[in-house]
């Protein structure tokens, strides 16, 4: 299985935990053996990233939070647009994936699942994340 499509895996995940609010193993057990996902590697590089962004969750938010414009608060934000969020900035800051990589990753995948608006806001939160923090 190839990165993108881990990647795409690893944010279906994280979209179904952000509307379930709950990390638990038995969930995201659930959802590899639901998705089929027996490749180890894959497997492995799922529960990385779900475990890296839930340790890492209350810092994420932060940072989203601080790149919002006044008028807009978090709750306005879309479960799918917080998933590809959380993904994105968890792989920039604490991944080491490049970030024009890691941005141009979770744009596809906000074209594909999000709504008209969801790749170019998205991709102005994460602008701003990369001004202040890479």
């Amino acid at each position: 299985m190839n990165i993108s499509k881990m990647r795409e895996y690893a944010f279906m995940l994280l979209y179904e935990l952000e509307i379930q609010k709950d990390y638990s193993e038995e969930n995201i057990e659930l959802f590899l053996e639901n998705n089929n996902i027996e490749d180890k590697n894959a497997r492995r590089y799922i529960r990385k990233i779900v475990s890296g962004v839930k340790g890492k969750e209350a810092e994420i938010e932060t940072n989203i939070e601080s790149k919002l414009k006044p008028e807009w608060q978090m709750k306005r934000i879309s479960k799918i647009n917080m998933a590809l969020l959380k993904l994105s900035i968890y792989e920039m800051l604490y991944a080491d994936v490049p970030y024009k990589v890691a941005i141009n990753e979770v744009i596809e995948l906000a074209k594909k699942y999000g709504d008209d608006n969801s790749a170019p806001f998205i991709n102005g939160v994460l602008a701003n994340v990369v001004k202040e923090n890479l």
